[in-house]
């Protein structure tokens, strides 16, 4: 067998669109990710990037010229759409996941942004890289909390973020996979509140 053709990922781009059609403007914003069939979870679209794509689509305006960390970016739709709508952005992955990162890097290419920095940031580690990182407006995380066990991870280097950046903000969207996971302890700890944005404020109610 080729060991070439053997590391070659099977790839497929999806193609998403975002519309906003009311009576003073029609505008239109298309991107491509790509999936990897491979048993990474950052290597698919899930519902929740779409939800917080399509999110960050209805605030385009106050996107513009900030900057944007994308944590467990994975494909970076939501990375991706912010970039598209002027954003300085940069996109983050597990350390330990050198495909999600490289699908981070592809979905890039695959939008024609070359100028997105993508940073192995690993969540519950305060390594140089998250240390380094430069003033921050906006935090995103699409499905972060997935996994119970890695939700104080995740709050921990969210906390570690808000206060060094304490005019920035965390947007995320979530899955209820079960009603006995909760953060409300975790951000009660770490001193956060949040706010919930209901779905039909920004047309994410609809299939």
């Amino acid at each position: 067998m080729d060991h070439s053709e053997a590391e070659t990922p099977n790839i497929a781009y999806k193609t998403f669109t975002f519309e906003d059609n009311n009576e003073n403007t029609q505008e239109s914003l298309s991107v491509s990710i790509p999936e990897v069939l491979d048993p990474h979870y950052g290597m698919y679209v899930w519902p929740c990037a779409v939800v917080l794509a399509q999110y960050l689509w209805s605030q385009r305006q106050e996107l513009r010229d900030k900057t944007v960390l994308e944590l467990g970016a994975g494909v970076s739709l939501p990375g991706v759409v912010a970039a598209r709508c002027g954003a300085k952005v940069i996109l983050s992955d597990n350390a330990e996941k050198p495909l999600c990162l490289e699908n981070c890097r592809r979905s890039c290419a695959a939008n024609g942004l070359h100028d997105i920095s993508v940073l192995p940031l690993t969540w519950g580690e305060v390594s140089p890289e998250l240390t380094q990182l430069p003033q921050l407006d906006i935090i995103l995380g699409s499905d972060v909390f997935y996994e119970p066990r890695d939700f104080e991870d995740v709050l921990l280097t969210i906390a570690y973020l808000l206060r060094k950046n304490p005019r920035a903000q965390f947007w995320t969207t979530y899955q209820e996979r079960s009603a006995d996971w909760s953060i409300e302890v975790l951000l009660n700890r770490w001193k956060m509140s949040c706010v919930d944005v209901d779905l039909e404020t920004f047309d994410a109610d609809k299939s």
